[in-house]
This record gives structure tokens, C-alpha cells and sequence, in this order.
């Protein structure tokens, strides 16, 4: 393993030891940091993005001088305040944001982390898998898109803050030129201010197929339908939790009274089976489907258009936790999150998580879980440390133990006391300096509230059943390396593959650079299909979570740790609570 020594020399003498690394600077990951950084700790952003937002506040290049950015996002108001207290901070030196770092693994450093002694590989966090005085990481990244130039720091503390990304499924035509993913033509959007189509057709299931159809009416496009996977009526079976959260339901008529400003149809209970066109996308065949998601035969149609956006949710980014050993749960549509308890601890002493990594659940969510998470850290790091210090502050390790019941053990007397943020030593109301436990208590119940309804969309928006039945023998599967469903078909039927990693080993599948973000959902579906097995495995550890050239690697002496038994951390058996994020930033 990488010597403790020997991380600073890898930044070429710089200096880069803090309390809490913060790995992700979207919504769970900024509020994260400036809620740390107020409880006085030392803290580190390291994000790949060129500023503070991630894909939910992704922001137009400077140099198209956007004259108001804020008409492209929901939220804006939370957002300029949360992201004006990190500038304080990033200005006062108590935040390190470094952008443009893509973070690649993060290594333990403590002795005890050589026998993998406790890791919790279930996934259960308790009062013993806090972060102890001998706990230290080191977070290994590159810089830049080229990832030339290597970068480690230093932490006592890791918070997990990597978002997702869009799962997508195959279809005929899925690879011609205009079909994109839902996500990332509102990606486009927002951040080059250009719409991928004059025609586009928003197709797949979820709550962001409305944000996007809205967003591109807006700015000009046609929409000639939504195209929605799910029964709507599936949502009455879920009143009480749609009741408890009218902020989202208004956020909802919103986007609904601008498609029918624009003159959009919905089409529920239909999919997209095919996209047609000789240079680019130029028509697409839609079906409504039965109650087990098959097309109904006679029941197609077509619509003109030159680009399609389809999206089928989100997958939890978790490359980072698992090589770490972090526990996992499955969610009821069917993707993986990470296993954290009602303080956001991971079952990895040190490291904990918020954000879509543990349940996808919106802008909202995340900052929440971010706040509370930062909360349980100050209160769990001991005094001291890499940590700016400063008197006079209030102790929110004790509002935490009070209001959130932690494992016993776990008290606010192992928290930093004395702790107060430059922003709030200066005189700004910011964080936990005022009233802690009740603002704490608030936010869990927040949490609770908003998790309740994330966890409705998940329940109403799952995958097709028989998506496959639209798949040809040549459709490609794989778009890096190009392998048809035949392909794949056949190294389950003719080859014995029983999982997804078989398929990869004898058709490339997942082998190109995405590294199966695209199809890995498509081959885990289509290998529990053909066997007869679970449709969507529990994900697998792997060393590297993006590209790293041989040069960064040869820099230091490097060996990951391995979790505490097996290859791949079990799913856990019980999900612990979750939370969501106020309508406006915390005072």
C-alpha cells in the first residue's frame, strides 16, 4: 500500500492533507462541504466538472455569456445561495474545490485496512464503523480530459458524492445520429444552449422525461410526444406519500401546464421500438405495450422527427465505494444503491455517502443527505487534526447524537467541539453554528418525506418487462465495440455464459470506453433472461473507476485495498432510512 508519507510527494510537494475529501460537487456534494467546512473542519471537493453543480445545475460556458442561465434550472434560488456560501469558503481557504479532477480510487492508508479489519461487507453501518483517529484515505485522480497529470490527497474523512448516470436499453436504430439520451439533451441544453433537433421525440420512463420535453419547448423545439413507458395510473396506489410532498407535486403541474401550453401529447403505456433513417434519425416507431410491457400487435405508429431523446432512469455511480467494500441494497426499480444508515455511514469506517449513490432521488434529496452527512462527520472526527479550529462554536456532534439516535457509542461526545466556520466566525448565520438539533431534526424529517416519494417513482417507473422482444439478431447491444444481440444471445445459449461477466469475456460487451455504462443494464437484463436467473446481478468491484494512463499509475507505489471477503461487497439485508432536501438552503 501507498505509505502515508509518501501521498504529498505524489502532488510534488504540495501540501494536500484535510479532514474531509468530498469526492463529487453536484447538489448532495456541495452542501456536504460548506456544512463541514461551517462545523470548522478542513475540506476537499475534488469533481470532474468545471464548476459546482453537477448534471442537476450544470451551468452554459462562460463564453456564450448566458443572460439568464437561472430559466434552465428548477431550484436556482437554492442553488446561488449554497454555491455563494462555498465561494466564501473557497475564498477563505477552508474549501479546496478542485475541478476538473476525475477521480479514479480511493486508497485506505490506516494499518488496519491491510486485513481489510472492519469492513463492514454486508453493508451495515454502525457506531463501529466511524472514522477512527488512525483512519486515513488517500483519493487518487486525474486532471483534465487527457487524465496526463496524476493528483492524491489526503483525508481523514470520505464522503461519496458521485451521482448517476441514464440507463438506456437497445433498440433497432438506437445508433443513428439525433438519438440521445434524455439526460443528455438536456445536458446540451443547458450547457452549450443548443437543442439537439427541431423535431425531437422524448421517449423512456421517469420524472425527467417531463423536465426535458418542457425545457426543449421552451427553447424552441417541437415536441411531437412524450412517450412514456409506465401505467400513470399506477400513482393512486401511492396517495399519502404523494400528498405529503406538495412541492413536488406543484413542480410536476408545472411541467405538465407547459406541455400543454405547447400543444405536447403524452402517450402513456407506450415505448419505442425502432428509430428510422438513412444519415440521422429521421422517424421512430412507437407501441402501446400490455400490462407485461409487450408491444400489442397492430398497435404501432409512426412519428417524424430528426432526433430522439430516451432515458430510462438513473444507475447509481458506484465504482469508487465498491473497490472501497462498501455494501449495496436494491432498489425497487430495480437498480443498485449503497447501504447507509440514518447518519449516511457506509459500512467502511470513515467513508459515507449521500446523493443519487444511495438512492435516486432528486436535486432536493441530495442536499439534504449531503447536510446531514456533513453533520455526522464533524461530529464523528476527533478534535483536532488537519482541521481549522476556532472558539466559541456550538458542538454538533451532540445536536446529531440527540436527534438522529445513532448507535450507542456514537454520542456527541466524540465530537469536535469548538468548531465554527470562518463564514459564521465572521458574523454569517451558516450551518450548525445556530441551533443544530433542531435543524438537524428538520432535515430527517425532510429526509424521510422526500425518500418516501422518490421511492413511489421507483416503484411506478421500472423497465419494461419484455423490452427485449423488440431486439434483432444485428441490433448492437454494445455501441463501443459494436456487439450485436446475436452476439450476446449466443454466449449465453451456445457458450454457457450465466452472467454478465461471461458475456463480456466472449463478446467485448462493456470492454469499450464506457466501460459498460451504456449496455451494462441491457447485458444484465438479457443474461437473466436467457437463464432465468435475476435480471439485474449485484455490480462487481472493480480497481479502476475511469481511464488512467500507465504514467499517473507509475508515479507512486499503489495497491488498492481489498474488501473485507469475497470480490463483491453483498447486498445488504436491510435498508436502512432516508432523507430529501428543503425547497429552500438551510439558514
Amino acid at each position: 500500500m501507498t505509505d502515508v508519507n509518501d501521498v504529498n510527494d505524489l502532488n510534488d510537494g504540495v501540501r494536500d492533507r484535510y479532514d474531509l475529501a468530498v469526492i463529487g460537487a453536484g447538489p448532495a456534494g456541495f452542501a456536504a462541504a460548506v456544512t463541514a467546512a461551517d462545523a470548522g473542519l478542513a475540506v476537499v471537493i475534488l469533481d470532474a466538472g468545471r464548476a459546482a453543480g453537477g448534471q442537476f445545475y450544470r451551468q452554459p460556458a462562460a463564453a456564450l455569456r448566458a443572460a439568464r442561465p437561472d430559466r434552465l434550472h428548477h431550484g436556482w434560488r437554492a442553488y446561488t445561495a449554497w454555491t455563494g456560501r462555498l465561494a466564501a469558503h473557497v475564498a477563505a481557504g477552508t474549501i479546496n474545490h478542485l475541478t476538473d479532477h476525475h477521480v479514479w480510487t480511493v486508497e485506505r492508508l490506516d494499518a488496519d485496512a491491510a486485513d481489510g479489519r472492519g469492513l463492514a461487507g454486508a453493508g451495515s453501518a454502525t457506531a463501529e464503523t466511524a472514522a477512527s483517529p488512525g483512519t486515513l484515505f488517500a483519493v487518487h485522480a486525474v486532471i483534465g480530459a487527457g487524465g496526463a497529470t496524476g493528483r492524491a490527497v489526503q483525508a481523514s474523512a470520505v464522503l461519496l458524492a458521485t451521482g448517476a448516470y441514464e440507463r438506456q436499453l437497445p433498440f433497432p436504430g438506437w445508433t443513428l445520429p439525433g438519438v440521445v439520451t434524455a439526460g443528455g439533451a438536456q445536458a446540451q441544453l443547458k450547457d452549450s444552449l443548443v437543442v439537439p433537433g427541431r423535431r425531437v421525440v422524448v421517449a423512456g420512463t421517469g420524472p425527467l422525461l417531463l423536465s426535458v420535453a418542457a425545457s426543449l419547448a421552451l427553447a424552441g423545439a417541437k415536441v411531437p410526444a412524450v412517450v412514456e413507458a409506465a401505467d400513470p395510473l399506477r400513482y393512486a396506489r401511492h396517495a399519502k406519500a404523494l400528498a405529503l410532498n406538495p412541492g413536488k407535486l406543484i413542480e410536476g403541474a408545472g411541467y405538465a401546464a407547459t406541455l400543454v401550453r405547447h400543444g405536447i401529447p403524452v402517450r402513456p403505456r407506450h415505448v419505442v421500438v425502432a428509430a428510422h433513417g438513412e444519415r440521422r434519425v429521421e422517424a421512430v416507431s412507437i407501441a402501446r405495450t400490455d400490462r407485461a410491457g409487450r408491444p400489442v400487435p397492430g398497435r404501432e405508429r409512426m412519428i417524424t422527427c430528426d432526433a430522439l431523446a430516451v432515458g430510462y432512469g438513473l444507475d447509481a455511480q458506484l465504482e469508487i465505494a465498491l473497490e472501497l467494500g462498501c455494501g449495496t441494497r436494491r432498489e425497487p426499480d430495480g437498480g443498485w444503491v449503497l447501504t447507509v444508515d440514518a447518519q449516511q455511514r457506509t459500512g467502511v469506517p470513515g467513508v459515507w455517502a449521500a446523493g443519487e449513490t444511495t438512492g435516486v432521488g432528486g436535486a432536493q434529496l441530495a442536499l439534504i443527505e449531503g447536510e446531514l452527512a456533513a453533520h455526522s462527520i464533524a461530529a464523528t472526527l476527533p478534535a483536532g487534526g488537519f482541521a481549522v479550529r476556532a472558539a466559541g462554536a456550538s458542538r454538533p456532534g451532540r445536536a446529531m447524537s440527540q436527534t438522529a439516535q445513532p448507535s450507542a457509542g456514537d454520542g456527541g461526545e466524540t465530537g469536535s467541539a469548538d468548531r465554527v466556520g470562518p463564514v459564521a466566525a465572521a458574523g454569517r448565520s451558516v450551518g450548525s453554528a445556530a441551533r443544530p438539533g433542531r435543524k438537524v431534526a428538520k432535515l430527517v424529517r425532510r429526509r424521510a418525506r422526500l425518500r418516501a416519494f422518490a421511492d413511489v417513482l421507483q416503484q411506478v417507473h421500472t423497465l419494461p418487462e419484455r423490452w427485449s422482444d423488440n431486439l434483432r439478431a444485428d441490433t448492437a447491444v454494445c455501441r463501443c465495440e459494436e456487439v450485436p444481440y446475436a452476439a450476446v444471445r449466443d454466449a449465453v445459449t451456445d457458450l454457457g455464459a450465466t452472467d454478465s461477466r461471461s458475456v463480456k469475456l466472449l463478446t467485448r460487451a462493456g470492454m469499450g470506453w464506457c466501460q459498460g455504462r451504456m449496455c451494462g443494464t441491457a447485458v444484465q437484463c438479457l443474461v437473466g433472461e436467457l437463464t432465468g436467473g435475476e435480471a439485474k446481478a449485484a455490480p462487481a468491484a472493480r480497481p479502476l473507476a475511469c481511464p488512467v494512463p500507465l504514467g499517473v499509475l507509475a508515479e507512486g507505489a499503489f495497491a488498492p485495498a481489498a474488501p473485507a471477503s469475497g470480490t463483491s461487497p453483498a447486498p445488504a439485508a436491510a435498508a436502512p432510512p432516508h432523507a430529501e432536501r428543503p425547497a429552500d438552503p438551510p439558514d
